[in-house]
């Protein structure tokens, strides 16, 4: 079984809009561009803010249990609803969760990665 990795980083807006203007140098010259995907956090704090313990665990609920709908998930979890949708929805704003509308009342999300690897610069 192949391994699936997300990558996290962490690095300032200035390197970020460098990479940015760099990416869109090379574009507008007609080079390729490699293509990398992954999360950035401008700072660690807003990152521990982001994978709070209730988030990781989750996100590992989503990957091992593979919930039919965000109330099924819920009552996995034994957590409130509104809480668990709500971090569904940041989770998936941030690209760490994918959803897939079943119903038109029913939402399922799905983590199609097996690691998360952090990366700070330095």
């Amino acid at each position: 079984m192949k391994v699936r990795k997300v990558k996290i980083g962490i690095k300032d807006v200035e390197t970020l809009l460098n990479e940015f203007a760099d990416a869109a140098g090379s574009i507008e010259a007609g080079e390729k561009v490699k293509h990398e995907r992954g999360v950035y956090f401008t700072n660690i704090q807003a990152f521990r803010k982001a994978l709070t313990q209730k988030r990781l665990e989750l996100l590992h609920a989503i990957k091992t249990e593979h919930p039919s709908s965000i109330n099924h998930l819920a009552r996995i979890l034994q957590r409130d609803i509104k809480n668990v949708a709500a971090d569904v929805r940041f989770l998936e704003q941030a690209g760490l969760i994918d959803t897939k509308k079943e119903t038109s009342k029913e939402i399922s999300p799905h983590v199609t990665y097996d690691k998360i690897l952090l990366e700070i610069a330095v």
